[in-house]
């Protein structure tokens, strides 16, 4: 009859352990809505002032860390009896390897090394875990530092970019599936021009740096320039809009809209002709941006090229070629001329036009999926964001890696950096909006319950670093407009 050996007889002790070790988790399991209702009805009995609406949140938020340390504790006493099973299986081992004894040394070298790659992996562990519970927590302290200011609503279909006159009067751009682009008035939230000059869905807006005109790029493969004049109404009071309710967030279906399906823009100006249209695109045209000094503009489009024009000929200087699929976003550096491309063929470009008889181009690759936009910093950084559910931040003078990655549970669309203060904003398909900080520290995420916030996809966001009242924009699907209010110090000082 055949012996057992020593490695032979540690492997079933330990599938032994282990299998003792199934049994008292499901135990606890079984016993956990036990508990969890106990304690629920323990609390109930006591005498609360705090609504039930918040108790209850507190009880789920308190239930959720019993639960997430728990299984912890569990997983970390599977890991300290792999560690003894390990520990056991290289004693027996090292008594012969290829003929000859290991000494100590090498022993304990080799279990050392195991030992740290599972003490890696529990920590990992912990830290990814603990994280979801501090952000329970962050989520509901980001409410009285982001709060939801004013609403624009008068489009009739989806909002796709969202942007901030530079020059005054300070106001509010927005482009929409509905074919037109609306200026609005922030304070108020009153619609002061309409331009209708467009034949497809308008995809991009954005402001001259120093004149009253406004740059869109439009489905009907071409762009436009063309000139607003605006005067402001005078502010009225209004409703404090920053009261939040003490109800749990719910989640809203696509068929959900904003209040009320009146056209906000029935009665204001008309812009119906263009200064001038650009017009050397085959396909749709995704997005156009100013030049620093507003001489030139760059447009992308869906025939896979960027576009460069001189803005009072309309005539077209460079045709930028080198992406494989059809483009989707372009931004401009604030006092550069660089511009950056981004594309479905999961990389972003960077082109220079600093020396007239020089264009070099950069690709960056580190995406996985559409890159949907890629925007500069004052810096020498570029941030992307991607379907891939990824945000990176690179450094122009080292493009082999990015400095910093966020990762996030939803695609992200068009991104904007809070240049002042290097906070970015992320808009998500999954109707969230996220802040974080150049260095990918979460800080905050915008409210969205039942009486504010997005209920659909957010496409952009826009940063107003200057406006006393709204400070950051963002617009979606749901076909409205959002200005917020971040208390930038307080959100830096939380971090």
């Amino acid at each position: 009859m055949p012996i057992e050996s020593g490695s032979c007889a540690s492997a079933r002790q330990a599938k032994q352990k282990r299998k003792s070790h199934t049994l008292s988790i499901r135990r606890t399991n079984s016993s956990e809505q036990e508990r969890s209702g106990l304690q629920r009805d323990m609390l109930e009995g006591q005498d609360s002032k705090l609504p039930s609406s918040v108790r209850n949140t507190l009880l789920e938020l308190f239930g959720q860390i019993e639960r997430e340390f728990e299984n912890l504790y569990i997983e970390n006493l599977e890991l300290r009896r792999e560690i003894d099973t390990l520990n056991e299986r290289l004693a027996a081992e090292g008594q012969t390897v290829d003929g000859a004894e290991l000494s100590k040394g090498q022993l304990k070298t080799k279990a050392s090394h195991s030992t740290s790659q599972l003490s890696q992996k529990l920590k990992t562990t912990y830290k990814a875990s603990t994280s979801k519970i501090v952000s329970s927590f962050k989520t509901t302290t980001s409410r009285a530092i982001c709060q939801l200011v004013k609403e624009y609503v008068g489009h009739r279909d989806g909002i796709w970019d969202v942007s901030v006159a530079k020059t005054q009067p300070v106001v509010l751009g927005t482009a929409s599936a509905d074919h037109t682009a609306l200026l609005w008035s922030i304070e108020t939230g009153k619609c002061l021009a309409k331009y209708v000059g467009h034949v497809g869905s308008v995809n991009s807006i954005k402001f001259h740096p120093t004149e009253q005109v406004a740059l869109t790029a439009s489905g009907d493969q071409t762009a436009h320039i063309w000139r607003y004049i605006v005067q402001l109404p005078t502010p009225q009071p209004t409703a404090d809009c920053n009261q939040m309710s003490g109800e749990d967030e719910v989640e809203f279906s696509d068929k959900d809209e904003p209040d009320g399906d009146g056209d906000g823009s029935s009665d204001c100006p008309t812009v119906r002709a263009p200064l001038t249209s650009l017009k050397s695109h085959q396909g749709v045209v995704i997005a156009a941006d100013w030049l620093v000094g507003g001489k030139q503009a760059v447009t992308a489009s869906w025939d896979r090229t960027a576009n460069l024009y001189d803005v009072e000929t309309s005539e077209l200087v460079h045709s930028l070629t080198g992406h494989d699929q059809e483009l989707t976003h372009c931004c401009t550096h604030p006092t550069q001329r660089l511009v950056v491309t981004s594309s479905r063929d999961t990389t972003f470009r960077l082109w220079d036009f600093r020396d007239p008889s020089i264009h070099s181009v950069n690709v960056f690759q580190g995406h996985t999926d559409t890159v949907t936009s890629a925007v500069f910093t004052v810096g020498d950084n570029v941030v992307s964001g991607s379907d891939d559910r990824t945000v990176k931040v690179w450094d122009l003078k080292n493009m082999r890696s990015p400095i910093a990655t966020i990762r996030t549970d939803s695609a992200v669309n068009r991104i904007n950096v809070c240049v002042g203060q290097r906070i970015i904003a992320l808009p998500h398909d999954n109707r969230q909006v996220r802040l974080f900080d150049m260095s990918g520290v979460r800080l905050a995420r915008l409210p969205r319950s039942n009486r504010q916030g997005h209920r659909r996809m957010v496409c952009c966001s826009a940063w107003s670093e200057d406006h006393p009242i709204c400070n950051l924009f963002t617009c979606g699907f749901d076909r409205q407009a959002i200005g917020w209010n971040i208390n930038i110090p307080a959100l830096l000082q939380e971090k």
